[in-house]
């Protein structure tokens, strides 16, 4: 269990440091398009070629799972993720990679709020209390308490919660989809859907940019490692040993992980009452999974 248990936090923890790398990017010329786009790219081919390698050594059944993919909610699914990534992406140019995250943390109980709207499952109280909590640490760990909020790009933090409600929809939605495909597939059809899915949207900047070279290949395959495909692979292999619930706990290290990164490398700015915040949060982000476990468990 432990092992399975250290594959999740690991995955959650490859996932914290993107934000923080976007803006070193950021720093060499690099548009949220370009990064993003290539990331999803590169990202998809190391999982087929990983696909490919896993079939080879099923002797060949690979012809008749093909077929048998449900590719359109996967596609589409995929391009959800994706239009997070790129939003994101933007809001990490407008404002801090330690408030975007944090910002980018309210999927919690937006998807909360998705599944009482479209699948009528109403929460009860305790969620409803929790969700405040979430947002009191919200406002201590983005610096709203204090003068640092009136520096925030207005724009940025608009487009981290486009990307949080982004988040909960892709959660959402995969929480749905058919589980009959290997996770190593599903992975990989759901980035081909996140690729065509930055493509569409930033197209034509896409086509006219002059800053596909050497670097940019570096910082995208830097990105794909660690966010498209560490994580997917480690999830895939730890979260049905660990338990979703564990797993959802386990998840939440992403915020932290970020927050000190961003902080060490980046050297934004981290006061007290904003690491009290953050505390707040992950206590209160853990106490809403514990309360899902409690509610599957009457189910």
């Amino acid at each position: 269990m432990n092992k399975y248990i250290l594959m999740v936090f690991t995955g959650a923890c490859s996932f914290g440091i993107l934000s923080t790398f976007v803006k070193l990017a950021y720093r060499e010329g690099y548009t949220p398009a370009e990064i993003s786009f290539s990331q999803a790219f590169i990202g998809m081919g190391i999982l087929w070629l990983l696909v490919f390698i896993q079939e080879r050594r099923r002797s060949g059944m690979a012809a008749d799972q093909i077929i048998a993919i449900p590719w359109w909610p996967l596609l589409l699914t995929g391009a959800a993720i994706g239009w997070t990534t790129y939003v994101y992406y933007v809001a990490v140019h407008y404002i801090p990679a330690s408030v975007a995250i944090v910002i980018l943390m309210q999927f919690t109980w937006i998807s909360m709020l998705l599944e009482w709207c479209f699948f009528n499952k109403k929460p009860v109280a305790s969620q409803l209390v929790v969700t405040v909590v979430i947002l009191s640490g919200t406002l201590m760990a983005g610096g709203w308490l204090n003068t640092r909020a009136g520096n925030l790009s207005t724009t940025g933090i608009l487009y981290a919660l486009g990307a949080a409600l982004l988040y909960a929809v892709y959660i959402v939605a995969n929480s749905r989809l058919s589980s009959q495909v290997s996770p190593l597939k599903k992975s990989a059809v759901m980035m081909m859907g996140s690729s065509i899915g930055i493509f569409v949207v930033n197209a034509s900047s896409l086509a006219t940019s002059t800053h596909t070279d050497v670097s940019l290949i570096k910082w995208a395959v830097f990105l794909a490692i660690f966010g498209t495909v560490i994580p997917p692979v480690l999830f895939a292999r730890g979260i049905p040993k660990a338990g979703v619930g564990v797993s959802a706990i386990l998840m939440t290290a992403e915020l932290p992980v970020a927050v000190i990164c961003s902080h060490f490398v980046l050297s934004e700015e981290v006061g007290v009452v904003q690491w009290l915040g953050i505390v707040v949060m992950l206590l209160a982000i853990v106490l809403l999974n514990v309360q899902k476990m409690k509610y599957l468990k009457r189910g």
